[in-house]
């Protein structure tokens, strides 16, 4: 089987959704089939693209020109799902980068378990959005998109604390915090497709959540720091908007992510005068 990190570049520079997806859950199982037979496959070594491949759909416009449509109509449910589809798709990505990008920093094999999990998972993700899209007569690329998702991975290239702290226990961190009321809304218009979808994308989310908390707080310790004033000057510098209530306590709480770390964030943004 190939080296690990080739893997993620194969990943990394496959630009069709569905295909890219496809690639990602076969080195996965490849991947963890070889690690429940107790071997440690090769990790190995690459120069990961700056950006992925991604198809030529959707248009990626600045996040102020994505056109908002109300989720109370057929039009927004499918600008929901077609918006999750495109978290999902640049969370495999992120994933496979993580696995790829640091080489110069030691990690357990337990930390390449992770995210191999993960990135299997945002995977399943992914085709599970387009399969609800598909079912309401719209596909992942009909609508345009948000330009700034891989923003985090591009300002963190050099610093995988940064990264953990940004991408997984900030950005998808927000995902426990919202996607109950999308679930919400999607069982008042009887979609019982993108219901099962988001259930399971919600109770997966946990984990990558959890992945991000263990690995930074794992490195604080090997380095002697404490974790959440890192934490704040890390999302400080690297985030570029605020963390905004409300937070679902009990989901971040259960991923390891305790209320020192993001009330203090805003509660500053929030005493921060609006101009």
């Amino acid at each position: 089987m190939l080296p690990l990190r080739d893997m993620a570049l194969d990943v990394l520079t496959t630009a069709d959704g569905r295909e890219k997806t496809a690639r990602s859950r076969a080195h996965a199982a490849a991947w963890q089939a070889a690690r429940s037979k107790g071997e440690k496959p090769e990790i190995g070594r690459v120069t990961p693209p700056n950006f992925p491949a991604r198809p030529e759909a959707p248009e990626l416009l600045d996040p102020r020109n994505v056109p908002k449509r109300k989720p109370g109509s057929d039009a927004g449910r499918i600008a929901m799902l077609h918006a999750v589809a495109h978290i999902e798709l640049n969370a495999v990505d992120l994933h496979w980068d993580m696995i790829a990008r640091f080489p110069d920093i030691e990690m357990p094999i337990g930390f390449y378990d992770d995210w191999v999990k993960a990135a299997d998972e945002e995977s399943k993700h992914f085709n599970l959005m387009c399969d609800c899209l598909e079912e309401l007569g719209s596909h992942y690329g009909a609508l345009p998109a948000h330009a700034g998702m891989w923003r985090a991975a591009s300002d963190t290239t050099d610093d995988i604390m940064a990264r953990l702290a940004v991408v997984p226990m900030v950005l998808e961190a927000r995902g426990l915090d919202v996607t109950p009321d999308m679930i919400k809304l999607f069982k008042q218009a009887k979609n019982t497709s993108a219901v099962a979808a988001l259930d399971v994308i919600y109770a997966e989310e946990v984990h990558h959540v959890a992945y991000g908390s263990k690995w930074f707080n794992y490195l604080c310790g090997r380095d002697g720091l404490d974790p959440t004033p890192v934490f704040h000057d890390l999302v400080r510098k690297y985030f570029h908007s605020t963390l905004k209530p409300p937070f679902n306590e009990e989901k971040r709480a259960e991923a390891g992510l305790p209320p020192d770390f993001y009330w203090p964030l805003a509660n500053e943004a929030a005493a921060v005068p609006q101009t």
